[in-house]
């Protein structure tokens, strides 16, 4: 009880310094900088991307709203355009993170400080071509390391009398060049606690392979309606024996295919997106030979916007199936089956008020096939079921004194945990032993 009413007397005290500070179209980063815009121009309420922001990414980061340095040459045609602020923005979050039961041997009432550190070089770099690129000091490892990275080529022309807008995305996270909230590189939430305790298991695709890849693909939209794209992705560990050997693990087989189209309209104050996505990664379980782990994962999604005045509603949601074929797993005695499925829905709710407060309600599940070996039993990560299952909520609440500048308070709430929702470790352990309230101050600049 003493240890809630410490929680409980943190979290009122953030809130109650938020309310005391007012409004401002301040600080912004580096993307507000070179568009001369706030940060309300692309985000409902940042991290999450309006119409916009995303027209603004696929459009390769390169909107310039501020005088640059412009060389042409005898045709008029541009071959320099340099903007006079460098592209470089920064961003810090503070965090701390109560749980329902400490984690055996940890201590609770955790403090991050900062649990992460991230500079950004973002924005313009040559005409068509800009990047976002991220590095990133995590209090896990406490090491500045690469973070996500997108860097593109846009342009446009006429298809069928209509307008066509296409490019080319070289990135490190598959999803991480998607423009949409309900895909696994910008789902919410989007910050979590670096020091709760996770699911057993999740989809490849749902950050699986982050940072650890490269990938090239090509894109397109068409008459602001349809938009499709097709990447390849090969292993580019960072780290480890360059290039890979017998030592190495997790990496890729040949290339991995991406996939992704999605169809989107404007109704008079209402949008709606509906897509699919998509890849298939055959990947050595170690070394570099010999048998290999072949993962297909096909996703759904779906979003919708509605504004109400000054005020927003927003809705994500994705399906994620993945059917996993362990020869490689299974022939090392990992998995008691070679044949395994796994499913993984993500809906969310957002109200958003005057950009400025905001209300999140999630629901999330994770089912899939019961693996004895995959899931085996251990104390706080394991299952004694043997089952992946897990499913909660996670509600928010935000505030934003600036638009550069988010309070939040998370809740986390389990009611499966690994297959079980009492004793789903073995030990005694419950699902709700795992819900965890966490606290975020979060800065851009």
């Amino acid at each position: 009880m003493e240890r809630i009413k410490i929680g409980v007397k943190f979290i009122l005290g953030v809130v109650l310094l938020s309310m005391l500070l007012t409004q401002e179209n301040r600080a912004i980063p580096s993307f507000a900088r070179q568009t001369n815009l706030p940060c309300s121009a692309c985000h409902s309420i940042f991290p999450e991307l309006n119409a916009f922001g995303r027209m603004f990414k696929l459009n390769g980061y390169t909107l310039t709203g501020i005088e640059t340095i412009q060389v042409r040459d005898t045709n008029d045609v541009v071959s320099l355009d340099l903007i006079k602020t460098p592209p470089v923005s920064a961003m810090i979050q503070a965090a701390y993170t109560y749980k329902t039961k400490e984690q055996p041997g940890t201590q609770n009432n955790n403090v991050s400080l900062p649990q992460q550190l991230s500079l950004f070089l973002a924005g313009e770099l040559t005409p068509h071509v800009g990047a976002f690129v991220q590095i990133t000091y995590d209090d896990q490892g406490a090491a500045f390391g690469m973070d996500n990275m997108d860097i593109r080529y846009a342009n446009q022309t006429e298809l069928a009398s209509q307008n066509l807008l296409y490019g080319f995305t070289l990135n490190n996270n598959p999803t991480v060049q998607d423009v949409w909230n309900s895909i696994p590189a910008w789902g919410f939430p989007y910050a979590s606690s670096s020091v709760t305790v996770s699911p057993i298991t999740s989809t490849l695709i749902e950050g699986g392979l982050a940072q650890s890849v490269a990938g090239l693909g090509a894109y397109a939209m068409w008459n602001n309606l349809i938009y499709g794209e097709v990447s390849l992705y090969r292993s580019a560990q960072q780290g480890g024996p360059h290039p890979p050997d017998k030592t190495a693990t997790g990496i890729i087989k040949s290339l991995s295919p991406y996939w992704r189209v999605a169809l989107q309209k404007q109704f008079d104050d209402q949008y709606v997106e509906l897509g699919t996505f998509g890849m298939s990664t055959n990947q050595y379980l170690s070394g570099v030979s010999g048998l290999t782990d072949k993962y297909n994962d096909v996703g759904f999604d779906l979003n919708y916007e509605k504004p109400f005045n000054e005020n927003e509603f927003t809705a994500h949601a994705s399906f994620i199936k993945e059917t996993r074929n362990l020869d490689a797993t299974f022939n090392a005695g990992g998995s008691a089956n070679k044949s395994l499925a796994l499913n993984s829905f993500k809906i969310v709710g957002n109200y958003y008020l005057h950009q400025q407060i905001g209300f999140s309600l999630g629901y999330f599940a994770i089912s899939g096939d019961a693996d004895a070996g995959l899931y085996a039993p251990a104390a706080l990560t394991g299952s004694a079921a043997g089952k992946p299952d897990s499913r909660g909520f996670v509600a928010e609440f935000d505030y934003l004194p600036w638009l550069n500048t988010k309070f939040a308070v998370q809740y986390t709430a389990y009611n499966k945990f690994n297959g079980a929702s009492d004793n789903y470790d073995g030990t005694g352990r419950s699902a709700a032993d795992n819900n965890s309230i966490y606290v975020l101050g979060w800065l851009a600049f």
